[in-house]
């Protein structure tokens, strides 16, 4: 199934890192959620300019899905806060400054990964990128909110927990991750756009 195991190897233990640096991050800056925030903006400009602002190929898909995610991703957090089912610590409201960034960067960074590991597939047909994506939206994002619950960022309070993380938790991360992609497949047919991700 994948062609060079040695290099998609190296690219996810790359996403694992990131995963870990960027949860350590948030989780022992948790109580300056302002400088968070800030920080993840200019993250989040770095971004833009590099992959959409500077490359003569505009990736417009890639900024739409930016935005899909951290509108879902809010709606999400809004609905789960205030029913109850999680809250945020040390900070002074219901929402943390940072939440929206971080949305932003978890499609930015699902959608990169994707982009170095589809190649490597010895067949990349829709089939096998969907179950690549399912698994990546399953497994990464979960790993990342480990962390930070770890570390004191925030508490689960379904049951049917797995290291903090409940089985409602995984259902609703892979529901918007690929609510979001589907959406993004449908772009690319509907207006031929060529991305190795979504067509």
């Amino acid at each position: 199934m994948i062609t060079n195991k040695k290099k998609f190897l190296v690219e996810l233990l790359k996403g694992f890192l990131k995963l870990v640096i960027a949860g350590a991050f948030i989780g022992y800056l948790k109580e300056y959620d302002f400088w968070i925030a800030l920080l993840l903006f200019l993250k989040i400009l770095h971004n833009l300019y590099k992959d959409i602002y500077k490359p003569k190929q505009k990736n417009w898909l890639l900024l739409v899905g930016m935005l899909l995610t951290c509108f879902g991703g809010i709606v999400g957090e809004t609905w789960g806060v205030a029913n109850g089912y999680w809250e945020y610590h040390a900070v002074s409201r219901a929402l943390p400054l940072w939440l929206p960034f971080a949305w932003i960067l978890a499609f930015h960074y699902l959608y990169k990964l994707e982009g170095k590991l589809i190649p490597l597939l010895k067949n990349p047909s829709q089939k096998n990128k969907i179950i690549l994506a399912i698994l990546l939206a399953l497994i990464l994002p979960a790993f990342g909110e480990v962390i930070t619950i770890y570390l004191g960022v925030w508490t689960y309070y379904w049951p049917y927990q797995l290291f903090g993380v409940p089985l409602y938790a995984f259902i609703c991360l892979l529901f918007v991750h690929m609510l979001v992609y589907t959406i993004l497949h449908f772009i690319c047919k509907k207006y031929k756009i060529k991305d190795v991700v979504f067509n």
